[in-house]
């Protein structure tokens, strides 16, 4: 059974070796020995080595999978979602992944179709409020979908510095003298924007949105500063990013969707080795907006 943050027997994220060799009922020599050969999920601070507890979840079900070899070899790609901090952690973790980010909706699509290892997603479920759930996003029929959690995010409105026209509300957006950036369909931050308007009782045709949307939150940003458009949604970070304003809105949860032999890859290991760094953590809050404090969190195993 897979264990999760609010199990009581087992309190901790991280096991010492003494207690992942219990968790496993097997010696320590044993937990030792497939470290050395690098079998088993670890990671070593200041000298000691340890298990983060989803990881070791997930290797055990993935071993329940048994051995048989993946029908074919998936491409070491990112689709999905942008993120900043995300873009910044796989360049410097060395993970070697591919960016083919075209928003949520392109993402769940190129994992179905094997034609990505992991997506990034940030899509809210209208009637609920929740993130991500694999039944709204057509993934419950993967046997074997892992998601992972990486960053609460705030989302909020992305104006020129200064905020020349007084922008404060979602309310203050209609109005003709008003550009407004946007994102394309598939992407989960348009989405998040429909429900913000909805929930403010504001109509998208009262609204005077630029011709083309902007496919990525670097591309937003820079519609803004470059005087293409007034305001727009985005992460905090990519306002901080191009020396704009920022107005918050939201909290969203950001997280990873991937087959669960992908964890295992040398990509993924790598990023996510990575992201348990002092590192990630200090460019996190530099970066502004993004809470990490539950970073690694499986959400859902198949």
């Amino acid at each position: 059974m897979l264990m999760t943050e609010n199990d009581t027997t087992w309190p901790h994220r991280y096991l010492t070796t003494a207690e992942v060799a219990a968790y496993l009922r097997m010696k320590e020599r044993k937990v030792y020995d497939l470290v050395r050969q690098g079998l088993i999920p670890s990671t070593k601070v200041t000298g000691k080595l340890l298990f983060p507890r989803d990881s070791i979840d997930l290797w055990v079900m993935n071993h329940l999978e048994g051995d048989q070899a993946p029908q074919q070899k998936l491409p070491p790609v990112l689709a999905g979602s942008q993120d900043p901090l995300l873009d910044w952690a796989i360049r410097e973790a060395g993970s070697d992944l591919a960016f083919l980010c075209n928003g949520s909706g392109d993402g769940v699509h190129r994992l179905l179709r094997d034609e990505a290892m992991v997506a990034g997603l940030h899509v809210i479920d209208h009637d609920t409020g929740s993130y991500n759930d694999p039944r709204q996003l057509g993934l419950s029929g993967m046997r074997d979908l892992v998601v992972i959690h990486w960053a609460r995010r705030r989302q909020g409105l992305l104006v020129r510095p200064g905020n020349p026209l007084g922008l404060e509300r979602l309310e203050d957006l209609v109005s003709d003298r008003v550009r407004v950036a946007h994102r394309q369909r598939e992407a989960g931050a348009d989405a998040l924007f429909r429900s913000l308007l909805s929930a403010s009782g504001i109509d998208l045709g009262a609204l005077r949105f630029t011709p083309y949307a902007s496919l990525s939150e670097d591309d937003l940003a820079l519609a803004i500063r470059e005087g293409e458009a007034d305001v727009g949604l985005a992460v905090e970070a990519a306002a901080r990013r191009h020396g704009l304003d920022f107005i918050p809105m939201h909290r969203e949860e950001f997280d990873l969707a991937m087959r669960r032999r992908v964890f295992f890859e040398p990509p993924l290991q790598r990023l996510f080795t990575f992201a348990r760094s002092e590192r990630l953590h200090a460019r996190a809050e530099a970066m502004g907006g993004y809470d990490v404090g539950q970073l690694g969190i499986v959400k859902y195993n198949a």
